[in-house]
């Protein structure tokens, strides 16, 4: 049944990447920028608690559904995502479906108040479908490198379907039909989720076919296309489009285009599970589980095909001291509600420790409370899980869940006691569902410019890595008890006062002119190194660094920049008279930008090195706002004493008096009744005082005034209510 390349265009246009669906938006646009939403589901009002669920794995063991039922309420699980990995047991032969379990399993969730997110079973494909129709298996790039061709893969794993599959395709709708027209009108339906951790390419024929097909709808003529690619370098120009026969990574334009082909297939083949379900079962919000900052697609892209926003979280918090991962699920978390401007689900976590790790520790008592707030605290209206029932079997079989191997003896347990205290809270902070995030900031992050710095062969080879520099300025200002948001440079900076551009290699069209825009209008900018570097096509700037108007916006021309090795070290000295007055010497790692101050102010300047005395920060006044230029990679606590100053000066109000350390996370939610709960979370064995100023707050579980001054014990979350 496979299908003549010739027709693949006719299955899936490509020329429309993203096709026309609706989407939920907030329920009053015109209220500002700041306003609670609608609960995910207002059938089911609350902070969701449960996570996923598979019976289908436990047929021949009768009661074991009656006992988890039961453990259910115990636990306080109130959701419960099913079928995510069930097709086999839904089609166990082709065009054979079974429904009673699922049916039955329906059911008993209305009858105990349990919602249920439903998941269309794409993910995981069952082994008819696969040896039958063996176009619908991926072929991997084995060999390319050396001219050898892609290979089929066999049927193992998961996740390594074709997505250009015209057959696939045909297949995943056919039973993402008869599930909607099944439970589409079930009362205990909350949400569907559709497949499960898209990702990974396909470097089949088809696949091959359609990103010719993608790169003609862009480019128009070969001619477009070989000057966007610069296919002058070593001979590589294109006479004809069938010649595009493998992904030629000396070609970056070619290779960025590549992963952008591989990410519009991802999120038209959600965005054709999610038309299948609207249609059959409409009013029932739609989601998919990502993975923070995954590379495989762009996020913010996926977004738009989608009701509501979930992703995975397994932060790896054990009993030692750990100041990057506070801050790596802070950071996460903020993207997942940046996606779409809104709250969003914890789709998955672990009550206990994970089975892929190196080392598999034990959460602390009190870390699963820390790091399920932790989320709550950052626009999460759920604390899901992977899993509910550990399995007997399989690769997951020792991954942590609600309900352990030992079944009726499970409430007895650590873990469990453990998820019931998370219960508690939930219930403690039911109002949450729906409440905002009032940030005055933001950093812009973007999955393009990411890929094309990755692509670069130049100007160092290490140094690369964007996460570095997003979460050092991340951090640099939530130490200092701010909200933050991270946003896509396409987003209305209107609302917000201070905006990062943490290592924006490559630049869209007209991005520089709402930077301009932004500043004009009184807005702050801070740039750093490797900001403005390449356009759309990977093509570099003419007449200087950063480029297309970014030189004359910040005043600087960024003329070459110094890779130090990993032992070295430099420093940078501020000494400004300017407002704000930022003193002291920090150290400087991986990255100095040799800089000229072309027409704006010195900041800071190096301390070492032939550049000594240079320009190492500058700031300009443009308008009535400020662009700020931070060329080098400066140590955690200089770039938190930078914005420290630099918060004071544009005056945005602080959640606390205290500069927190590293490994402490404070954010801030507003309910609908205008309400405002401040999370004080420490997921380590670390101890702090916190200072919340002049506020009066009382604690949401007890009621009791808060002190002044607060105290965190190791492993310890406190959430106030004002």
């Amino acid at each position: 049944m496979s299908q003549n390349l010739e027709e693949v265009a006719s299955c899936s246009p490509v020329a429309e990447i993203l096709p026309a669906v609706p989407v939920s938006e907030p329920a009053d646009p015109g209220a500002g920028p700041f306003h609670a939403f609608p609960p995910v589901n207002p059938r089911f009002p609350y902070l969701w608690h449960g996570g996923d669920y598979n019976p289908d794995q436990w047929f021949k063991y009768p009661g074991t559904v009656d006992e988890d039922f039961r453990l259910f309420k115990e636990a306080g699980v109130n959701a419960i995502s099913l079928g995510i990995f069930s097709w086999a047991h839904l089609e166990p032969e082709e065009g054979v479906f079974t429904f009673d379990w699922m049916d039955d399993i329906f059911d008993r969730a209305q009858k105990a108040g349990v919602a249920v997110i439903l998941a269309t079973p794409s993910g995981g494909k069952p082994n008819w479908l696969a040896h039958k129709y063996p176009e619908v298996r991926r072929m991997s790039r084995h060999g390319n490198w050396a001219g050898m061709p892609p290979v089929r893969e066999e049927q193992h794993l998961r996740h390594n379907h074709c997505y250009t599959s015209p057959v696939y395709r045909q297949k995943v709708a056919e039973v993402d039909r008869r599930l909607a027209e099944r439970y589409g009108s079930h009362p205990a339906l909350a949400m569907w989720h559709i497949s499960n951790e898209f990702g990974g390419e396909c470097h089949c024929p088809l696949c091959y076919a359609a990103f010719r097909e993608w790169l003609k709808a862009k480019y128009k003529t070969l001619d477009a296309l070989n000057e966007a690619w610069w296919t002058g370098f070593w001979s590589h120009r294109f006479q004809s489009w069938d010649q595009i026969t493998t992904i030629d990574t000396s070609i970056e334009g070619l290779a960025l285009d590549w992963r952008r082909f591989c990410s519009d297939r991802t999120i038209d083949f959600c965005a054709a599970e999610a038309e299948v379900l609207r249609k059959y079962a409409p009013g029932i919000p739609v989601t998919t589980n990502m993975m923070g900052f995954y590379p495989g697609y762009d996020h913010f892209k996926m977004a738009k095909v989608l009701d509501v926003i979930s992703w995975d979280c397994y932060p790896r918090y054990h009993d030692q001291p750990n100041t990057e991962e506070t801050r790596v699920q802070a950071l996460a978390h903020v993207l997942n509600r940046g996606l779409k401007d809104k709250p969003f689900i914890l789709m998955e976590s672990s009550p206990g420790p994970v089975n892929w790790a190196p080392v598999n520790r034990l959460l602390r008592p009190g870390q699963h409370l820390a790091k399920s707030l932790q989320a709550v605290a950052h626009g999460s209206d759920s604390v899901l899980y992977f899993q509910i029932r550990k399995g007997r079997g399989g690769s997951e079989k020792f991954h942590a869940a609600v309900i352990d191997h030992c079944g009726a003896e499970t409430p007895k347990m650590r873990m469990f006691q453990e998820v019931q205290q998370v219960s508690k809270a939930l219930d403690a902070l039911k109002p949450l569902a729906g409440a905002y995030t009032p940030a005055r900031a933001a950093l812009v992050y973007d999955w393009e410019s990411r890929w094309a710095l990755e692509l670069a062969q130049g100007p160092s080879n290490v140094g690369h890595d964007v996460g570095h520099v997003v979460r050092k300025h991340f951090d640099g200002m939530r130490r200092h008890g701010i909200c933050v948001d991270v946003i896509p440079p396409d987003r209305d900076f209107s609302r917000y006062e201070l905006i990062v551009l943490p290592s924006l290699y490559l630049l869209q069209d007209g991005f520089s002119d709402k930077c301009k825009a932004f500043v004009e209008n009184g807005g702050t900018l801070v740039a750093t190194y490797l900001t403005g570097i390449v356009n759309s096509s990977c093509l570099t700037f003419q007449h200087g660094f950063p480029g297309d108007g970014l030189r004359e916006l910040f005043g600087v021309w960024d003329e070459e920049i110094d890779y130090l090795y990993p032992e070295e070290r430099n420093e940078i000295i501020f000494a400004s008279e300017e407002s704000p007055r930022i003193t002291g010497t920090w150290e400087v790692r991986n990255v100095c930008s040799r800089i000229h101050a072309e027409n704006a102010d010195v900041i800071a300047t190096y301390g070492k090195d032939f550049y000594a005395g240079e320009p190492a920060v500058t700031c300009r006044k443009v308008g009535k706002g400020q662009a700020w230029y931070f060329a080098a990679d400066c140590c955690d606590d200089g770039v938190a004493a930078f914005y420290a100053k630099l918060i004071d000066r544009i005056g945005i109000p602080r959640l606390v008096e205290s500069e927190l350390p590293t490994w402490l996370d404070v954010s801030l939610r507003v309910a609908a009744d205008g309400k405002e709960y401040l999370f004080l979370i420490n997921p380590t064995k670390e101890e702090a005082w916190i200072n919340l100023g002049a506020h009066t707050w009382q604690d949401a579980f007890t009621g009791e005034p808060a002190a002044q001054s607060v105290h965190l014990g190791s492993w310890q979350t406190r959430v106030l209510v004002r």
